[in-house]
């Protein structure tokens, strides 16, 4: 089983690596580099961006009445997600140093790039940024709930979870209480956890 989950984990980063050429396959066809971390289109490119920008108004009249109606709500879970970003900030700074687990960079879930398109109006930017925003900090939170998880109880569920984390692949299994029993043994002596 474990070799079964090795080989797919290996796929998984071939496929990850093809992908990557993918990407900069679309950045040549695009016209844009990445430069520092920074994009940056061709003056050609750019200028088209700039002809395609639709008015704030023009917008607005083309969107469908339960967008509009449903805005207040989107824009109102800022907060909890603010909240969240600042919580879960806080317990990764006090918890992990205190377990030795390595941090998670949060710039690495957070990425607001898409704002800085020139065909994107300004409302459009607003959305862009509250998505990157909102996605990158449930992500942020997810990978360090799973790290929590992988340091307190590793043990895979009795039925199939439809999405994991990335370490999930690692715990024991289900019913294993052999395996449990050394690796807490283990801990006991390696680390003084209690």
């Amino acid at each position: 089983m474990i070799e079964a989950i090795t080989r797919m984990i290996e796929e998984l980063k071939q496929f990850e690596d093809e992908l990557e050429t993918d990407i900069d396959d679309q950045r040549k066809r695009f016209s844009y580099t990445l430069q520092q971390k920074k994009v940056v289109f061709e003056r050609a490119a750019l200028e088209q961006h700039r002809k395609l920008k639709s008015s704030l108004l023009a917008y607005i009249k083309a969107s469908r009445i339960s967008s509009i109606l449903s805005a207040p709500f989107v824009y109102a879970m800022i907060l909890p997600i603010a909240l969240l970003d600042l919580s879960v900030s806080i317990f990764q700074a006090v918890c992990f140093r205190l377990w030795e687990i390595p941090r998670l960079p949060r710039s690495e879930y957070i990425i607001l790039d898409r704002h800085k398109l020139a065909y994107l109006n300004g409302l459009e930017k607003l959305n862009c940024i509250y998505c990157g925003y909102a996605n990158g900090v449930i992500a942020f939170t997810r990978d360090i709930a799973g790290r929590t998880e992988e340091y307190w109880c590793p043990i895979k569920h009795a039925s199939h979870a439809n999405s994991t984390h990335s370490g999930y692949h690692n715990f024991l299994n289900y019913g294993d209480a052999d395996a449990w029993r050394n690796l807490s043994e283990s801990w006991d002596e390696e680390t003084g956890r209690d």
